[in-house]
């Protein structure tokens, strides 16, 4: 009976007794420089960066609100390096993000350490003000920043 279950699983699941076939060399194909420029241009410039540093600006309101700043704290620090991933693939946008990252993040990590929401939410109006400047300065001043209105996470405290 054991060797007929055994005869049976590699008749039925043959898959299940193959080698796991390797990932590396499937997608990315030309030379070293080549598969290094196709890496490349998968993590793209700046863009996934200000997408995920949108996301974390909303957790970071909204962490605020409720009084979670540990939550805070976590996604100001995401966002940092957020924007240092970025500027590593685009130092050309290091100028106008020198004072959000020198000035602005610091300043609310300040306000982060008070634990009081009217300190939080004039730090986070001159942080939504950094985020504005430093989009006029990219000459993308049509990426308007505002306060978050509704929440999009299932995060709550």
């Amino acid at each position: 009976m054991r060797y007929f279950l055994i005869l049976l699983s590699l008749t039925l699941f043959p898959a299940c007794n193959q080698k796991t076939e390797t990932v590396q060399g499937k997608w990315i194909k030309g030379t070293e420089q080549e598969k290094l420029e196709i890496i490349e241009n998968q993590f793209r410039g700046f863009d996934n960066t200000m997408v995920e540093t949108g996301y974390r600006y909303q957790e970071l309101f909204w962490a605020g609100q409720d009084e979670n700043w540990e939550y805070a704290d976590y996604q100001l620090e995401k966002i940092q390096k957020a924007i240092e991933n970025g500027l590593e693939r685009r130092p050309k946008r290091s100028k106008s993000a020198k004072h959000f990252l020198d000035v602005t993040l610091p300043e609310m990590k300040k306000a982060l350490a008070k634990r009081d929401t009217a300190v939080f939410n004039r730090n986070f109006q001159v942080l939504t003000n950094s985020c504005i400047s430093c989009h006029a300065m990219e000459r993308v001043p049509f990426f308007t920043v505002k306060t978050p209105t509704e929440r999009q996470s299932p995060i709550r405290r």
